[in-house]
């Protein structure tokens, strides 16, 4: 039994100090300790106002989520900047009386990600996803927000997988 206690201690202390550098969501963040997202300014042709701040917040809360890193302001060990390119409405579908049945609303971003203790895992890339809704519903309050939400998730998602995931 005694044996049994060792041997199971020795297990978990291994295990959690030996994979040190990674967290439970995958993410490699070699030696990093800190990470900074400078403001996504908008760039894209239809301006929606404070999507700029809301991208930038939602990366942030993202990465401090899924990692043990410390957000700081200026000379992080990862930097994530960039800008967002694309801010569009479009209809998908069409009735039978020739008029879209839904609309689709598409943001794209450019990501510049730059790790300043591994260089060869820097990159500049393109992100981008969509929401669709009803064509009869304004984009506005509840169904704006929703749609947000839905867009930042994924786009945010594929920006960690792309620069921390380790899969």
């Amino acid at each position: 039994m005694k044996l049994f206690k060792y041997t199971s201690l020795l297990f978990l202390c291994l295990t959690y100090t030996s994979c040190g550098i990674y967290s439970f969501t995958g993410a490699d963040t070699g030696n990093a300790k800190t990470f900074q997202v400078n403001f996504f300014q908008n760039n894209a042709d239809l301006i929606e106002p404070g999507l700029d701040i809301d991208f930038t917040n939602a990366l942030q809360d993202l990465i401090q989520n899924q990692t043990n890193l410390n957000l700081v302001n200026t000379n992080g060990d990862l930097i994530f900047e960039g800008e967002i390119t694309e801010y569009r409405i479009a209809p998908m579908t069409a009735t039978a009386q020739n008029t879209a049945a839904q609309n689709r609303l598409t943001i794209s971003v450019n990501v510049r990600y730059f790790n300043t203790l591994d260089e060869e895992k820097d990159f500049e890339q393109r992100f981008s996803f969509f929401y669709d809704f009803d064509a009869n519903a304004q984009l506005a309050g509840g169904i704006k927000d929703e749609a947000f939400e839905v867009i930042f998730e994924r786009l945010t998602q594929d920006i960690f997988n792309t620069s921390l995931a380790n899969w």
